[in-house]
């Protein structure tokens, strides 16, 4: 993960964690030395409040400092990039039916009608795909629209419901 980060976010973290162990370090073996009842029963009530911004601190940086940042050049591109057409597809027991395996680059509007008797959802993996993308639970007779993106390359699309892939609901698409 620590190779992930940026050369920012590692600095930030550092910083904040460097401050919290100084102060744990400090308060656990300096602090007693010059005084035997550290903290003492005055400076007790400081001590816990300090020990508790510090902590509120550190969870603080590691959720600012540790978020995956997208880059902006390729997610802006993506979002600004008018959409190429529209693709119908139909899934029922246990089929994904597309009118064309193959498409060009660009995004896509995908128009998934469920004509089966179960819950079904459309799922894309492939190039420049991150996570999970696709349409939610789509329920018998329904029909939910799907936006992607699609880069040159090879793509799989399926049903996330359990087993439904497993039981032949995935088609391949090639975009290039």
């Amino acid at each position: 993960m620590l190779a992930a980060l940026s050369t920012d976010h590692k600095i930030g973290l550092g910083v904040v964690g460097a401050i919290f162990i100084a102060f744990a370090l400090t308060s656990s073996f300096l602090a007693p030395r010059r005084r035997a009842d550290f903290p003492g029963p005055n400076g007790l009530s400081v001590f816990v409040i300090v020990s508790f911004v510090l902590f509120a601190a550190m969870l603080t940086a590691v959720e600012v400092f540790g978020a995956e940042s997208e880059p902006k050049s390729a997610h802006a591109g993506a979002e600004a990039a008018p959409v190429a057409g529209t693709v119908a597809v139909t899934e029922r027991e246990f089929q994904i039916a597309l009118p064309s395996t193959t498409l060009k680059p660009g995004r896509y509007t995908f128009t998934v009608k469920n004509a089966g008797k179960l819950g079904h959802d459309l799922v894309f993996e492939g190039p420049g795909i991150s996570g999970r993308e696709g349409t939610p639970l789509i329920a018998a007779g329904g029909t939910a629209k799907v936006t992607v993106a699609l880069a040159k390359g090879a793509y799989t699309l399926y049903c996330s419901v359990d087993g439904h892939r497993q039981a032949g609901m995935v088609a391949k698409l090639t975009v290039g």
